[in-house]
């Protein structure tokens, strides 16, 4: 038996096998249930889908395993003693939303207990007064750079949603000279602690990435939180916090082509290339409704109206 286990992990059938064969012995109440909640099928689809868009990145992933061996073999030493206040980038992309910018997102940017920050906004070709809005802010650590032409997104409405502003997320983690990097969507809040807090729990557990719990306003004065993921799920953008030299996993534009957003693409490829992740059980972001928005995601949408800063009562 020993020997069938063995041979069945490392090939991609095998372990789509393995997979059924565990979900075979939870059934029979022989293993703990990992997610007691979804019936078997539905743990075995997706366990599969899994398997397939893993299979479906092998050229990405083997790349990118070398790549993160030689730039932590070039990096120990810097992070083997943690510096007492680094110098945290903070990447925002954008795409004419400089209202909303100026008046809730970098607010909570400015707001940090740990005050060493660079705050990098990239527009995907911005069209609007962004600029003018950011250059008003008046902090010399808020940098504004606006990428000449949009990214070359697909024009369907789901496809578009899934991959959008790759652009400007590749152009800020080009131009980040911080030895951690916090990527913030423009429309999400930090809380006070956010770069504090994840920063102490990376130093602590010797980690290369960590995220927390972000909070969702799904309706008006209605929220929820998301907190640690499953292999099916992607690591919140606004949660996150990276060391530097983890740049080398870019946001793939054509993320679409396989059915999947640049997020869960780019969590899969953490996870296969070996990235040491931890969670922190704590919510480390907000993502309140735009003004005029009533739904979240594929199905936003926003209507023009005042740019209010919504928050749940106890985070007021």
């Amino acid at each position: 038996m020993n020997t069938v286990w063995q041979y069945l992990k490392p090939t991609p059938v095998g372990s789509l096998i393995r997979q059924l064969v565990l979900e075979a012995l939870r059934l029979r109440g022989l293993l703990p249930r990992k997610t007691p909640d979804l019936p078997v099928r539905a743990r075995c689809t997706n366990a599969y889908r899994y398997w397939r868009n893993k299979r479906s990145l092998r050229a990405h992933i083997a790349h990118e395993r070398l790549l993160l061996q030689t730039a932590r073999e070039q990096q120990v030493a810097f992070y083997r003693v943690p510096e007492h206040a680094p110098l945290v980038s903070v990447i925002i992309p954008t795409w004419n939303r400089g209202e909303l910018l100026a008046s809730r997102t970098l607010p909570s940017v400015l707001a940090q207990t740990h005050q060493n920050l660079e705050i990098i906004v990239v527009g995907d070709c911005c069209t609007d007064n962004t600029d003018k809005m950011i250059a008003a802010i008046g902090d010399p650590r808020v940098i504004f750079y606006n990428l000449p032409e949009r990214g070359n997104y697909p024009s369907e409405k789901k496809a578009l949603w899934q991959v959008a502003g790759s652009a400007p997320k590749n152009k800020g983690l080009e131009m980040a000279r911080g030895s951690w990097i916090a990527p913030l969507d423009d429309d999400d809040v930090f809380t006070p602690d956010h770069v504090a807090s994840l920063l102490q729990f990376a130093h602590t557990h010797d980690l290369e990435l960590v995220y927390g719990k972000l909070r969702i306003e799904e309706a008006a004065g209605r929220w929820k939180e998301k907190g640690q993921v499953s292999r099916q799920m992607s690591i919140q953008n606004s949660t996150m916090l990276f060391r530097s030299y983890l740049r080398i996993f870019r946001s793939d534009i054509n993320a679409w082509r396989y059915g999947l957003t640049v997020d869960y693409q780019r969590t899969i490829r953490y996870r296969e290339t070996g990235v040491r992740i931890g969670y922190l059980n704590q919510v480390v972001a907000l993502m309140p409704l735009r003004p005029g928005q009533a739904r979240i995601g594929v199905a936003a949408d926003d209507r023009p109206g005042e740019v209010i800063m919504r928050v749940p009562a106890q985070m007021s």
